[in-house]
């Protein structure tokens, strides 16, 4: 999820070779309720950001995993999660 536009978000997929779609949140209501929107101010005028981070969010609507940060620049974590719920899927 980002704060950037679809096209942007689809620049930057095509940019460093991923094949997934990367989903844009240009209105921050994702952002705002995962508390993930940051605001910095200077200059007598706030700024917002979203927070780099990875969110897992099962099927059902659950979050399984969390991860903000620098340490969210590497998706393996997330990757681990998800493969993790895909296995325990299987199993049932």
């Amino acid at each position: 999820m980002s704060i950037d536009s679809p096209a942007a978000n689809a620049a930057f997929a095509k940019q460093i070779g991923i094949q997934f779609l990367l989903l844009s949140d240009m209105n921050k209501k994702m952002l705002t309720a995962y508390g993930i929107l940051k605001g910095y101010d200077q200059q007598n005028q706030t700024y917002e950001w979203a927070q780099r981070a990875n969110i897992v969010i099962d099927k059902n609507g659950v979050v399984q995993h969390i991860e903000e940060g620098d340490s969210a620049v590497d998706p393996n974590n997330a990757l681990t999660i998800c493969t993790k719920l895909h296995g325990k899927a299987d199993a049932k």
